[in-house]
């Protein structure tokens, strides 16, 4: 069983993702493992702080080292021989397919997720195997990408999907289409009919598979 553990000072965010949709019945199949960890409880003193402010002034606070590592410690004892250590960072590497179907060959995937003005640069250099962005933009925290790399690297576990071909879906492949094959869609002051392409119609698999290749590429050009 492969095991996704996420270090946070928000465990709920992990676990409302977690315990819904695919991902839910993974777990339920014993295929997979998604654990929210509070950061907190790797923390010494009284008020139970995991940040403080930068050395050398600026504002906001930075996540502090000490409790990060002792948490990745703690954590590490909880999975398998392969282990991989990730940082969720705007300064990371670009995530990617390849990267999904790369990590989940591990065991346990460790994500940390960043918050404030960031985590101690000592974590990437010293306990991090990798950082990654999952896009070229900021957001409040590295819970949402930690999730968005987890649900990328599940769908590639054999059995987590309930048909393998949907796995196909990666490819940003080609247009969808669904009941009614007719729809009328207001458009300001006109109502246009948006139909089904007629070779999705057809019952002519080659066809519909030359069509889709096509589609493929033109939405990669």
């Amino acid at each position: 069983m492969k095991r996704f553990d996420i270090i946070t000072i928000f465990p709920e965010i992990i676990s409302a993702y977690a315990h819904e949709s695919i991902l839910a019945r993974a777990a339920k199949n014993t295929l997979l493992e998604i654990t929210g960890h509070d950061l907190r409880n790797w923390t010494t003193d009284k008020h139970r702080s995991v940040d403080d402010a930068p050395y050398g002034g600026g504002p906001g606070m930075v996540l502090k080292v000490e409790p990060i590592f002792q948490a990745v410690l703690a954590i590490k004892k909880m999975g398998g021989k392969k282990k991989r250590v990730i940082v969720l960072s705007p300064q990371g590497k670009q995530f990617t397919n390849a990267d999904a179907t790369r990590l989940s060959k591990e065991d346990q995937v460790i994500f940390i997720c960043g918050r404030y003005e960031g985590i101690d640069e000592r974590v990437m250099e010293h306990i991090a195997d990798e950082s990654f962005s999952v896009g070229p933009y900021v957001v409040t925290g590295g819970e949402l990408p930690a999730l968005l790399i987890v649900d990328a690297i599940a769908r590639q576990i054999p059995g987590v999907l309930g048909k393998q071909a949907s796995l196909e879906e990666i490819n940003g492949s080609f247009p969808q289409y669904t009941t009614p094959r007719e729809v009328k869609i207001k458009k300001g002051r006109k109502t246009v009919v948006a139909s089904v392409p007629e070779v999705l119609l057809s019952g002519d698999h080659k066809k519909i598979a030359a069509w889709r290749r096509e589609q493929e590429k033109k939405g990669s050009s």
